[in-house]
């Protein structure tokens, strides 16, 4: 007998007729004797719209009554989905983030999971029930609902699954893996039987959907085997597991990409001490986030030119912030441009070969696509380009890292050695 964590997005429950085929799924799986924990988001909209009726009333909200508003659009599935369970002859039992005890912080709307108490659940379990929990959701010290944020649904079942100690956490989505990229910029893009903890959260960081940051930070920490599987079609999906545990070699495992990207550049500051405290000091106390730094020194070697990256959103009010910060240090100019994109490798197979970024720059140099910025980890390569070179760079280096299905990557050998030998 596993104990299993499923967890179902509001696209997997946002129907009645939708709600009905999980509640087959997951008596079909209790049926061949593992233990079932149910955590589910709200309907598909549904959060959106309780948002909407909350604007009506007051333009800002108390956060408080807000997370009080947010956090019944789990319930009502949780009930739904009971129901539905409890129509099949499965017993079930649903539980709101209060009643089952996760405690988090005071933070409404974003708040972190202190800790869970697993003993009703364990109850529950033994006892033979389905146990079916609202995600999204918890009570802070205080008794006051809290809610996680979007995507909380995600990290509420990875910590159910390791307050439990669950064999697995499965989180059932609209997908039915995660791709080598996305297939709709590269149609021959490869669904993965594995990835690591760390390439997960580097391609979650970079732009990729498939999975909440933090529900991977979590599961990692507490070793969590996920697996990403889809609500609507069959199939093994892919393992998100320890590093050890992986089967396949490749040295690259996926490309991600984010087109939220905007660059800002400081020209002629004085080389001082301080002087990237003094430029990206105002940008952390906007709450704006920084992600690609390049500082270089002029050839006068007493002035430095100063570049680096924002979400596109922040584009505006970061321009107006380094403006002002260029008036007060004496800087020459000040540049931006919001038609960037990030593109990235990523693989746990570059700490063991070397070559990457290499073979990475010359195949964007043969499409004629320039390199504005690089940054680089153990694990990652990331470049930022002209937005226009999105699709081509994505497909370029999908090529040029074999990532492809295999029979494709058969084939396009084949056609190579066709044309050498005509």
């Amino acid at each position: 007998m596993s104990l299993i964590v499923q967890k179902y997005g509001g696209t997997s429950v946002g129907s009645i007729e939708r709600i009905r085929a999980v509640a087959d799924r997951v008596n079909a799986c209790r049926e061949r004797g593992d233990q079932l924990v149910v955590v589910v988001s709200a309907m598909s909209g549904e959060t959106d719209r309780l948002q909407s009726l909350a604007r009506e009333i007051q333009e800002r909200p108390s956060p408080r009554e807000l997370d009080v508003l947010l956090s019944t659009g789990e319930q009502v599935t949780i009930a739904l989905l009971s129901m539905a369970l409890e129509a099949l002859g499965c017993p079930a039992k649903s539980y709101t983030g209060g009643q089952v005890h996760i405690r988090t912080d005071n933070s409404h709307s974003k708040a972190r999971i202190r800790d869970i108490d697993g003993a009703r659940v364990k109850a529950d379990l033994n006892a033979g029930r389905v146990v079916v929990i609202a995600g999204f959701q918890g009570v802070d010290d205080e008794g006051n609902i809290t809610t996680l944020g979007r995507g909380g649904s995600d990290t509420s079942a990875v910590a159910m699954a390791a307050a439990l100690g669950a064999d697995e956490c499965q989180i059932y989505t609209d997908v039915d893996g995660v791709y080598t990229t996305d297939p709709r910029i590269e149609p021959r893009a490869r669904k993965l039987d594995h990835i690591t903890f760390e390439e997960m959260l580097e391609m979650a960081s970079l732009g990729a959907k498939v999975l909440q940051i933090r529900a991977v930070e979590f599961a990692g920490k507490y070793k969590v085997p996920l697996r990403v599987l889809s609500s609507f079609e069959e199939g093994e999906g892919t393992l998100i597991s320890l590093e050890e545990e992986t089967v396949e070699d490749a040295v690259i495992s996926g490309i991600a990409f984010n087109r939220d990207e905007a660059k800002l550049t400081i020209l002629g500051v004085p080389d001082q001490p301080g002087v990237a405290y003094e430029i990206l000091g105002p940008i952390s106390d906007a709450n704006i986030d920084v992600d690609m730094i390049v500082q270089n020194i002029a050839a006068d070697e007493a002035t430095t030119d100063f570049t680096f990256t924002v979400n596109r959103n922040d584009f505006a009010r970061a321009m107006e912030i380094l403006d002002s910060t260029a008036k007060t240090l004496g800087a020459r100019e000040v540049m931006g441009d919001d038609r960037i994109v990030k593109i990235s490798l990523v693989g746990v197979g570059m700490r063991s070969h070397a070559g990457i970024a290499s073979r990475m720059f010359a195949s964007l140099a043969k499409e004629g696509i320039n390199i504005r910025m690089i940054s680089t980890s153990e694990i990652k390569i990331s470049v930022v380009v002209d937005q226009k070179y999105l699709e081509l760079g994505v497909r370029t280096l999908h090529d040029a890292f074999g990532l492809q299905h295999a029979d494709e990557a058969i084939r396009d050998l084949d056609s190579a050695t066709d044309m050498v030998v005509v």
